[in-house]
């Protein structure tokens, strides 16, 4: 049955509609924590700006959430273009807020805050929102319910102390939306205490009034005393490795006050903790801050080892080892940084690396060098646990090194024996793959360059696929045979711990990703439900931008044009004159030479590799579209999905 597709069908979204239909794309939907999250990070800012002292967070026996600090206040002066109250404007309208300019000296030079969402949605998420502010000796109240104004903004007649000052925020979360009502309150007792700890001095406070009980979290020596309170007393290789930089502007590519803090621990056994935050953002997914971390302190103690001659024949370091029985609190401060996605959970600002891991490695390398007794036990820590590892791995080589098919001509194999450290990238035509090999690390990447599009595997019995010499070669560069999960398959060949689709960023390329998948899905199935198939995810434009004033000349890259879109904006209000950028797009991977290909597609650091996995639609609505796209007889099937998906596509204008 064919449906009509005309101007009647556009939908143009406003207000906070697009969150109440879509709320998976703004927020996490599995609790409300992320929504109170957002009204908490606003009081961490004003804290951070250094204008609040104290946040405190209520739970109110009917259900609701009250979240109170003492900066600044919600500004309640009409905006000057919109002509409504600067409070009502941040609550009603997405991407409206006081965060986008991070020049230094505006209201917000450093913050979580990015693009004036975050309070938006949690009004639309919910069935009431009240915002009582205090500002210039003035109590102002304003009510919204479904997201809507219910009672403007007006003053009370409350009485009030000249100098009293701040915003008070109740919320009442709509179950609808969240497949739990129930915020859980470890989780929010961690969120609060976290800001007491990269906050020095400011005071974090909860109140459960159905539980009847209190807590306040306050340290005047943050990071260091709540790692060793995490720690719960376990020994120490070492004194916590403790350090600060933050820039000057004057010199290197950083923006003045942008730098790390950290807090690191070796312990010879007991629990582990590791946390990272960015503008006071927990990052539980972690990012190219950790990654910095992470290379800073194995380049101080790879460097301390080999100075002192300390390393055993025949043993390569890793930074694993390094982190092996490593505890970091982590944090970043960083101007305009950017998260995978709008939960936040992950950095992904390619610069972060460098910022990050240079003052870490010149910090530690003095401290190693003049303490070199204290170097020494931590050495011999790393290094016992990269002989671990190294006798782990012969004996996995040993267990497999029987009966291995001759490995495909075109494959350049790498060095490790590692399983999991191993990758295979599955590139698109020799071209790109020349620039693969050439930009790899040898050490633990693979290549297997495909000759243009692999057959459509979708309705091709297991027996007959080898006679395709593409999915011949693939299946004998990973070790494993084409099974199905009816019978329990056997990975024990399994040659590489990640195998990454890397095509170009264009249709062509998509269309090669989905010839991978459906061979993989059909034939494959058990490596896509153990985690081992990725999709590299390569840039299609570079932005060029000179050296401006003293922030160091540039290279970002967009992956399409939606990104492309919001880079140019960012740095038009940066202040930069559009005509002194230049935009170049990559017409495909042979385009890179090696150095851009490693930098944006295939270093772990900076990266951008998306695990393919079952968990949207599961097992069986996963074989059904493919069975709808890839199956032979179903041309009317996939013409009506086109339909179909012809008229949901605008919902997103």
């Amino acid at each position: 049955m064919s449906t009509s597709y005309d101007e009647h069908s556009i939908q143009v979204l406003k207000g906070l509609e697009p969150v109440r239909q879509r709320p998976g794309m703004y927020t996490r939907t599995n609790h409300p924590l992320h929504i109170l999250q957002e009204v908490i990070d606003n009081a961490a800012d004003e804290a951070l700006a250094g204008h609040a002292s104290t946040i405190s967070v209520q739970i109110h026996e009917d259900g609701s959430f009250s979240i109170e600090d003492d900066g600044r206040g919600i500004p309640v002066g009409n905006h000057p273009q919109e002509n409504i109250p600067v409070v009502e404007l941040v609550f009603t309208r997405l991407h409206a807020g006081g965060k986008f300019d991070k020049q230094i000296g505006q209201a917000y030079a450093f913050s979580g805050g990015l693009h004036g969402v975050g309070v938006a949605v949690t009004n639309a998420l919910s069935t009431r929102l009240e915002c009582t502010v205090w500002r210039a000796g003035q109590e102002h109240h304003i009510a919204f319910e479904q997201g809507q104004v219910v009672e403007p903004l007006h003053v009370t007649g409350s009485r009030v102390a000249k100098r009293r000052q701040g915003t008070l925020i109740r919320v009442w979360p709509d179950a609808r939306f969240f497949d739990s009502p129930q915020v859980p309150k470890a989780e929010l007792k961690q969120v609060l205490r976290s800001k007491a700890v990269l906050l020095d001095g400011v005071s974090a406070q909860l109140h459960d009034q159905p539980d009847g009980q209190e807590y306040h979290w306050q340290y005047k020596n943050g990071m260091p005393d709540y790692l060793l309170e995490r720690l719960d007393e376990a020994e120490l290789i070492l004194p916590l490795f403790v350090g600060a930089h933050e820039a000057d502007g004057r010199q290197g590519q950083d923006a003045a006050g942008e730098g790390a803090q950290w807090a690191v621990a070796w312990t010879a056994e007991g629990p582990l903790v590791r946390e990272s935050f960015v503008n006071l953002i927990s990052t539980p997914a972690g990012g190219t801050h950790e990654a910095g971390l992470r290379d800073g302190l194995y380049q101080a103690i790879k460097s301390f080892i080999e100075l002192h001659g300390l390393m055993p024949k025949g043993v390569r370091l890793l930074a694993e080892d390094v982190l092996a029985r490593a505890s970091f609190i982590l944090s970043a401060k960083m101007l305009d940084p950017q998260f995978q996605g709008q939960i936040k959970d992950r950095l992904t600002s390619r610069e972060a690396v460098r910022m990050v891991s240079h003052p870490v490695r010149h910090a530690l390398e003095l401290r190693l060098h003049a303490n070199v007794e204290e170097g020494k036990r931590l050495a011999e820590l790393v290094i016992a646990h990269a002989q671990a590892r190294i006798r782990s791995s012969q004996r996995i080589a040993r267990r497999r090194r029987s009966g291995v098919a001759v490995l495909p001509g075109k494959l350049t194999d790498c060095e490790t024996d590692e399983m999991q450290r191993r990758e295979l990238f599955l590139v698109e035509g020799d071209s790109a793959g020349g620039s693969a090999k050439m930009g790899r690390d040898k050490t633990f990447q693979a290549i297997l360059p495909l000759r243009g599009k692999v057959l459509n595997s979708w309705e091709v019995d297991a027996d007959r696929l080898f006679a395709n010499q593409e999915i011949h070669d693939i299946s004998v560069a990973i070790g494993v045979d084409p099974h199905t999960l009816d019978n329990t398959p056997d990975l024990s060949g399994l040659r590489y711990g990640r195998i990454c689709i890397l095509s170009d960023a264009d249709v062509d390329g998509a269309h090669i990703q989905v010839l991978l998948l459906t061979l993989f899905f059909r034939h494959f199935p058990a490596l896509i439900e153990a985690g081992h198939i990725y999709i590299a995810r390569p840039p299609l434009f570079r932005v060029d931008v000179p050296r401006i004033g003293k922030r160091a000349a540039r290279k970002l890259y967009c992956l399409d044009e939606q990104e492309l879109e919001s880079t140019l904006d960012k740095l038009s209000k940066e202040g930069v004159d559009e005509k002194r950028w230049a935009v170049s797009r990559f017409k495909g991977l042979g385009e890179m030479n090696a150095e851009q290909l490693w930098e944006t597609t295939m270093c772990p650091d900076t990266r951008r590799l998306q695990r393919v996995n079952f968990d949207g639609l599961g097992i069986e609505g996963t074989r059904e579209i493919f069975n709808m796209l890839m199956g032979r007889g179903e041309a009317s099937q996939r013409r009506s999905w086109l339909e179909q998906k012809g008229n949901l596509a605008d919902v997103d204008l």
